[in-house]
């Protein structure tokens, strides 16, 4: 009987899918609920048949990416993978990625699992598989009234450590919040970060850091040197915590038009923008090399890698280059920005914010992101666009920085294509992602 429930569950869920596909809708989080109501064992019984090794992938920033990566370094290596490549990270959304990869009899055949787990939904899904590794990216604010302060994540983390004793856990060193939850939990755990001071002039920007005090003493954290928001060289003064030794420490790092970076003597070489996509690519390479991958590939990975679902995923649209990307939360909104700063040329911004409950209702952190640093960016024009455009152009107000409104997305990307100057940056949070993507690829799609 509970074969046929699987069974049964599988088709729902792969109907499901395909019918969303079909109809323009996501669908990954609705198919995933109809196969747990009708089996609700199936997530466990299919992720016990993974073969070899699951990976979770957690933290605030960099999750999606990170986790594509490490399929894809998997996938090179001739694995097969079951991924919930979409970023659909809670409960029914892993259940999806399951379900929709299983054979139409109920069974998987996967070697590997890659699954991005959304940090408070840890203890909602470790209950039906215990991964074999967790990849921490980071520690940041977000949501707050969805999450709550930090420490409440951090304590839904460890949690859900406890429920998995035996999983590795591959750590985001640089982030003293991670570092600590790594190093309290139990687990085995490495670090990789980037050992290196990078940015030279380290003039406090005022920029909000999360690891202000010592999580083992409470005392004021001190920094060697910082990368961004609370990541870098610390230590506590007072009880000797500090940055651990990093077992994959990313040295000789270049960052601007490209990204490049040396790991335990081997080069790597990546074709993105953005300095924090440094770590996305230092944590997938620790994570493929902790369960004992080769990665000879993984620069070949790296060229054939094409972002998606709005993580620096690039468009051409008549003539106009457009780069849209996820920004949710301070830290991500900031290292936004020094990513469109690093392109020197003339270019338009589109900048999106819904207040959904997805989002998080409560849009107070703009104020935490420094927008002021648009004025010496190049910006040709700033629009704003989404449910809570009045939030979004008032901040703007408040450094001086005018704004043209345009509630419409799709207007305002046509309206950018027609009179802007051909380089065009689309920033959005959570719920504003599907429905921008799918716009720019259906215009995209008209032009041939």
């Amino acid at each position: 009987m509970s074969r046929l429930r699987r069974i049964i569950a599988v088709w729902a869920a792969k109907a499901t899918g395909f019918a969303c596909r079909i109809t323009g809708k996501q669908g990954v989080t609705l198919a995933g609920q109809i196969a747990l109501k009708i089996d609700p064992d199936i997530l466990k019984e299919l992720s016990g048949q993974v073969k070899e090794k699951i990976f979770v992938t957690c933290g605030t920033n960099g999750k999606t990416t990170t986790n594509n990566l490490v399929c894809s370094a998997l996938e090179a290596e001739g694995k097969k993978v079951v991924c919930n490549h979409t970023g659909s990270n809670m409960l029914n959304g892993v259940a999806a990625a399951f379900a929709q990869n299983a054979s139409l009899s109920g069974n998987l055949k996967a070697d590997y699992a890659c699954i991005e787990v959304d940090e408070a939904s840890t203890v909602r899904i470790f209950p039906h598989f215990k991964p074999d590794y967790m990849v921490l990216t980071n520690l940041f604010r977000d949501q707050l009234d969805r999450y709550g302060e930090i420490d409440i994540t951090m304590n839904l983390l460890k949690k859900a450590m406890e429920m998995a004793p035996e999983m590795e856990v591959i750590v985001n060193g640089d982030d003293s919040l991670s570092t600590y939850l790594a190093m309290e939990s139990g687990n085995p755990y490495v670090t990789f970060g980037i050992g290196e001071q990078y940015f030279k002039d380290q003039k406090d920007s005022g920029e909000i850091r999360e690891g202000t005090f010592c999580k083992k003493c409470g005392s004021r954290m001190e920094y060697h040197f910082y990368h961004y928001s609370q990541l870098g060289d610390y230590y506590c003064p007072n009880c000797g915590f500090k940055r651990p030794k990093l077992t994959y420490n990313a040295l000789k790092v270049h960052a601007g038009d490209n990204l490049s970076f040396e790991v335990n003597g081997t080069a790597i070489e990546a074709n993105y923008r953005g300095f924090y996509n440094i770590y996305n690519i230092l944590a997938a390479y620790a994570a493929g090399k902790e369960a004992g991958l080769k990665l000879t590939a993984y620069n070949r990975v790296l060229r054939k890698y094409s972002p998606e679902n709005g993580r620096n995923e690039a468009f051409h649209i008549d003539g106009t280059d457009i780069i849209l990307n996820l920004a949710k939360n301070p830290a991500g909104f900031n290292q936004n920005i020094s990513a469109v700063m690093e392109d020197t040329k003339e270019k338009d911004l589109i900048i999106l914010i819904n207040d959904n409950s997805q989002d998080g209702i409560d849009v107070s952190w703009l104020w935490d992101v420094d927008f002021d640093r648009f004025k010496n960016a190049g910006i040709h024009s700033i629009t704003v666009s989404g449910i809570s455009w009045r939030d979004m152009k008032l901040r703007l107000k408040y450094v001086d920085i005018p704004s043209i409104l345009e509630p419409d997305i799709e207007k305002a990307i046509q309206d950018r294509i027609k009179d802007g100057v051909k380089n065009l940056y689309v920033l959005v949070n959570y719920t504003g992602l599907y429905k921008t993507h799918n716009i720019l690829k259906k215009l995209e799609g008209e032009q041939k």
